[in-house]
């Protein structure tokens, strides 16, 4: 039997420092980009963003240089290849696709010898834009609260409904981190992935947590400790199992599904994996913490 509870106190240390690193970074890139750490797609800002591709390589400062002495101030450009671009303008306008051709045709009219195929466009309106983040920040809140009132119900206690709920947030935290560290774009794919992940994640707790439960009455005058890690471990192989197998679906999408499918896949990659390291590392030391064993 492999004792999991023995590296707790490791993975609480690895758990802060990961976390305190995205605070220091936040608090960095807020600094140094005029208080906006994140970059948020056109779903939370507002504006009209086209997907470029060209004929052969393209320099994302020139493209800048290029829409910006064409009228639109404050241009933002991300290269998805050497040869396909996004672009970001705030000007807004309900025919997208007209002001994406307006687009292409200055860019065109500056690199003549390079030839731009427009992709893809859309528009969303700054006050829509603002609406949706409020909207799905709150539906993230509104998640975890349910979940604390469900584990609190379904269990009768809060020391397993705390543990829970600390594990999924420390996952919607960390794939928000590395979002912020590979400096990816926070869109309602995004947000939509989050939740994904926090229903997968519960479900894996929700397995083990029952199991530990089971057990107290079938190991009378065993300790939490030894209770908790015997149940980690009767688990083990349908915890690996259900992981294994939703992380090579969501690893197919994010190698294959293009990069439209990319960042929501990755997000569930992320998640799966740290969802599993929470159920086990996070979910059962603060339950054991917040946990008041039965008087004799």
């Amino acid at each position: 039997m492999i004792d999991f509870l023995k590296y707790r106190v490791a993975c609480a240390v690895y758990s802060v420092v990961l976390i305190a690193t995205f605070a220091g970074t936040y608090i960095y890139k807020a600094h140094t980009r005029g208080g906006q750490a994140f970059t948020y797609s056109i779903d939370f800002t507002g504006g009209t963003q086209v997907r470029l591709k060209f004929d052969k390589p393209v320099s994302s400062n020139n493209l800048k240089e290029i829409v910006e002495k064409s009228g639109w101030q404050g241009a933002v450009i991300r290269d998805f290849s050497s040869q396909e671009v996004l672009v970001r303008v705030k000007e807004f306008s309900n025919d997208s696709k007209g002001l994406g051709q307006r687009i292409v045709q200055a860019i065109q009219a500056g690199m003549p010898d390079n030839n731009v195929e427009l992709q893809e466009s859309e528009s969303v309106g700054a006050g829509v834009g603002a609406t949706l983040r409020y909207k799905s920040m709150r539906a993230v809140i509104i998640g975890l609260i349910a979940m604390l009132l469900y584990i609190a119900i379904r269990f009768w206690s809060f020391a397993f409904a705390a543990g829970a709920v600390v594990a999924l947030a420390h996952d919607a935290i960390v794939i928000v981190a590395v979002f912020l560290f590979l400096d990816k774009e926070i869109s309602i794919n995004l947000i939509g992935a989050i939740l994904a992940v926090l229903g997968y994640s519960i479900n894996d707790t929700i397995v083990i947590f029952a199991r530990i439960r089971e057990n107290f009455k079938k190991m009378p005058g065993k300790s939490t400790y030894e209770v908790v890690n015997t149940s980690i471990n009767q688990t083990l192989r349908r915890t690996l199992l259900t992981s294994f197998a939703t992380a090579l679906t969501a690893g197919s999408m994010c190698l294959l599904g293009g990069e439209v499918l990319r960042d929501f896949s990755l997000a569930l990659l992320i998640g799966i994996v740290f969802g599993t390291y929470s159920s086990i590392y996070i979910a059962s030391p603060v339950m054991m913490l917040l946990y008041k064993e039965p008087k004799k």
